[in-house]
């Protein structure tokens, strides 16, 4: 997978890149500011008071998807109106960007996961005293950084109130200040990182961006009405448009058929008997807009992820009949572990394969060597202070809310590191990374212990545990394609990055005002049925158990981690050694850590058909069939967006296209 690249000059582009010319204009920065609050208002309402849609929780998000479509739309019509050259392929990715800036904000893993947990341990503490939190961690909570009013927090439970009601807003002031500081402290470091990953992933190493496969055909200045006049783009389209559109009329009208071998469909539900009976739930559903994605994904990572989510599967078979499994208690077969390991892994590999790339990066920076602009040295000098000056913040943040320094940095290192690896993944591979089971504080109980960490430290990195829980999310893949999209649309980098930052500021504060308004209107736990009252849950039921029962220094979990670890070393050295090998590493690292529990049986479809019609018809025949994949995704995404629009101005939990 992650070869060693040979040294920067070596590998080096032919060509230099287009002079990139602007896309950051006024009008567009306009056009996406407009629409930041609409989105995360919107993002709110069908995700977490009706939860119809999750559109955050794909690595390709739904709404920006169907957003963009419109604008595209109405900027031919208007251009077409007036006889006048509409927005440019750059101003019309701006505008994307800029929405998927506000999605990555507003979204169900992160902004969303704060809200239901920044209030969740003093209110649980209200309404079950006998469970005694105040007394077991209360003394080391880090107050400032959550909501402890009780007035506040029954108004913004139970509803039929208003975030401005006097005394309200005073006791969420504080803790959103210091956590928006928090998070754009981690945009700078992302922000930093990419900006020095994108020499080497965009020009030497070319990784495909599969995941701006659609916005660019969309917006494509010379391409995009054949896109979009295209026969196989609105096949495709019509196809999953159609599947949606029945499936969402069953709601409303339960006499319409329902498809449901399209959402999760247990094959293993009538699986009774051991040890067959150990393989658990195994839905298989048919996504069309999966199944598009799919089609973009390398065919060797589609097999491995569809292959080692079976080959989990046997694993579980394999450990009943065996009768290893019996101690349930400790885990076995450990897949968080292993997927613990083998994510590391991954990401220390990408990091190793490019050691000479950032030596000589370093080198550009300090002025000991020319870089192949002008401006590489600029960059280079502003992305390593970003990164470390970020990254010593983050540290410094996590001692004051109550870790000792080194847990601090140990916290961190894993986060980041996490972080290269999921934008790696997207980057060459844009498939899902819902890396459940894998978060920096169960590695460091697994590694160290609740007896060594301490009470204080178990409270504090359960105190950050709703940024850690899935990361779909992540900020720092989607800036990883924005750069990728601005090479495409010529879009000026440096106004990008300010952008970025800018964005990402007001996308915090709109998602801030979305989730006060839609709660405190309608309830948390009264009326909102997407609310992440679990989130809060998993935090401190989780600690609460930590901290009564204890969990030592684990070596089991140590074990599993370390073969996680060793199966993703082998298979990467494979990958390297022999061209013809086709097991993946991220895949592996993909199906045992749940991000393949969805997508397995659409990735074994997309595999299978990518796969017959490059050997029966060539690369011609595959490309024929681009716009038609790329038509699944788009059709998918703009029935999937209609309902979410349609169910909540009638009231109803309506049908969504995933989950």
């Amino acid at each position: 997978m992650y070869q060693q690249t040979a040294p920067h000059k070596a590998s080096q582009p032919t060509a230099s890149p287009r002079r990139a010319i602007g896309g950051v204009t006024a009008r567009a920065v306009l056009i996406g500011l407009l629409l930041i609050p609409l989105h995360a208002y919107w993002i709110t309402v069908f995700e977490v008071r009706w939860y119809s849609l999750d559109s955050t929780c794909l690595p390709l998000m739904v709404t920006p998807v169907f957003l963009l479509f419109c604008v595209v739309l109405l900027n031919l019509a208007v251009a077409r109106a007036f006889r006048a050259p509409g927005l440019t392929q750059g101003e019309l990715l701006v505008v994307y960007i800029i929405l998927v800036i506000s999605g990555v904000f507003a979204s169900h893993d992160i902004l969303q996961n704060l809200f239901g947990s920044i209030g969740h341990a003093a209110r649980t503490a209200q309404t079950q005293p006998a469970n005694n939190w105040e007394a077991l961690f209360f003394r080391y909570m880090p107050w400032w950084l959550f909501v402890r009013d009780r007035e506040a927090l029954r108004g913004f439970y139970q509803g039929n109130s208003s975030p401005l009601t006097p005394g309200y807003l005073a006791a969420w002031i504080g803790p959103l200040a210091w956590w928006a500081l928090y998070l754009m402290v981690l945009v700078v470091v992302f922000l930093s990182a990419s900006v020095l990953l994108r020499y080497q992933w965009t020009r030497n190493e070319k990784l495909t961006f599969p995941l701006v496969q659609l916005p660019l055909a969309m917006t494509a200045e010379h391409d995009s009405l054949k896109f979009l006049r295209n026969r196989m783009t609105w096949i495709g389209f019509g196809v999953a448009f159609l599947v949606g559109a029945i499936n969402g009329l069953n709601v409303f009208f339960p006499s319409v058929p329902y498809l449901a071998q399209v959402k999760q469909y247990d094959i293993a539900q009538g699986i009774t008997s051991r040890p067959w009976n150990a393989v658990g739930y195994t839905p298989i559903s048919m996504y069309p807009f999966m199944i598009g994605l799919g089609y973009f994904v390398p065919l060797d990572l589609s097999f491995s992820c569809w292959f080692f989510y079976v080959a989990r599967k046997a694993w579980q078979v394999f450990g009943a009949a065996t009768g290893m499994d019996a101690a349930a208690n400790r885990g076995f077969p450990y897949f968080g572990e292993q997927a613990s390991g083998a994510w590391i892994t991954l990401g220390l590999v990408v990091l190793y394969a490019s050691r000479s790339y950032f030596r000589h990066a370093w080198r550009v920076a300090a002025g000991r060597e020319k870089g192949e602009s002008a401006s590489d040295g600029k960059w280079f000098r502003l992305a390593f202070m970003g990164l470390i000056g970020g990254s010593a913040l983050a540290i410094l943040f996590g001692a004051k809310a109550g870790m000792s320094l080194w847990v601090s940095v140990v916290f961190f290192a894993i986060y980041l590191t996490l972080s290269v690896t999921m934008a790696r993944v997207r980057a060459e591979l844009g498939s899902p990374h819902e890396i459940y089971f894998v978060n920096p504080q169960q590695i460091m109980v697994n590694l160290f212990g609740t007896g060594t960490l301490g009470p204080a430290n178990l409270t504090v990195i359960s105190a950050f545990y709703w940024l850690h829980r899935c990361y779909r999310s992540h900020p720092m893949p989607a800036q990883l394609e924005s750069f990728k999209m601005a090479e495409s649309g010529r879009i000026n980098i440096g106004r990008l990055i300010v952008l970025t930052l800018v964005i990402s500021f007001v996308s915090i504060l709109a998602a801030y005002w979305a989730n006060l308004t839609v709660t405190y209107h309608e309830g948390a736990s009264a009326k909102c049925l997407g609310y992440k009252s679990w989130v809060g849950a998993e935090s401190f039921n989780r600690l609460e158990t930590w901290l009564n029962v204890g969990q030592p220094r684990d070596m089991a979990r140590i074990a599993y981690m370390a073969v996680g670890s060793g199966i993703v070393l082998l298979l990467s050295g494979m990958r390297g050694a022999f061209l013809w090998w086709p097991f993946h590493p991220a895949g592996y690292a993909l199906a045992v850590s749940f991000a393949m529990d969805y997508f397995w049986f659409c990735m074994l479809i997309a595999w299978l058909v990518k796969l017959l019609l490059i050997r029966y018809g060539g690369m011609r025949t595959h490309n024929l069939f681009i716009p038609f994949f790329l038509g699944m995704i788009l059709g998918d995404y703009t029935i999937g967006s209609i309902w979410a629009i349609v169910g909540p101005l009638m009231g109803v939990q309506n049908y969504k296209i995933f989950i």
